[in-house]
């Protein structure tokens, strides 16, 4: 997925979760940040972030923070909408006969319901929800970056539909280039890791989805499987 127009900026601070204050061709602006999570170890004073402006006329701000560089130069897109946009991109090259963003299952939305015939398996039917991972600590992704009732919700969706008979997956979104896995941030969030490995145990796909980051775009590259 790529953004229509991007701008350079530096961080100078952020006041509560959703704004962030930046400094734009040498005047302070105030930023929407387009992601609810800490991303305390990011957004440090005078690092490099980039801006993308949908100018729409009910807008209070008139940016979106959507990318930053970390101190030991890895580039991060931290926009929470990206990683749906840049999985939806990548299942539209993949051999399914249906795709349906947003499907209800339970008492949950589930990112993604797709189907394909599969031969001598007859039709195949898929759920995937999608996490974005931001959190980076020595070339090791980490999920969530805080507590995420939501997120445990879903694996214990996700582990229901695998006993009713889907295929069901787990799919976390590297926003973060050069970086190939992901593990549970049990410091944050242990019951997220207790989940996590439930749904390991039970047979849900974890599927790690490392990407291409550039200030403007966020292109899914690879897809691992969590082996064990």
């Amino acid at each position: 997925m790529r953004y229509e127009n991007i701008t350079h900026g530096v961080f100078v601070k952020r006041p509560n979760r959703f704004i962030a204050e930046v400094e734009v061709e040498g005047h302070l602006e105030v930023v929407h940040v387009k992601n609810t999570g800490r991303c305390s170890e990011l957004l440090l004073p005078g690092c490099d972030v980039w801006l993308t402006a949908p100018e729409s006329p009910s807008r209070k701000t008139k940016y979106d923070l959507v990318a930053v560089r970390k101190g030991n130069g890895l580039l991060v897109n931290i926009d929470s909408q990206a990683p749906n946009k840049a999985v939806k991109e990548w299942l539209a090259t993949k051999d399914y006969s249906k795709v349906l963003p947003e499907y209800t299952y339970g008492a949950s939305r589930i990112d993604f319901y797709m189907e394909r015939d599969e031969g001598d398996r007859g039709l195949q039917r898929y759920l995937m929800e999608v996490k974005g991972c931001t959190l980076e600590e020595d070339g090791i992704g980490y999920f969530p970056d805080a507590p995420t009732e939501r997120g445990v919700k879903h694996i214990r969706e996700l582990i229901r539909a695998h006993r009713e008979g889907y295929n069901a997956e787990l799919a976390f979104v590297i926003q973060i280039d050069g970086v190939l896995e992901v593990r549970p941030n049990i410091k944050t969030h242990p019951e997220f890791g207790v989940a996590f490995d439930e749904a390991v145990n039970e047979g849900v796909r974890i599927i790690f989805l490392p990407c291409h980051v550039e200030p403007d775009s966020l292109v899914v590259k690879d897809s691992i499987l969590l082996t064990i």
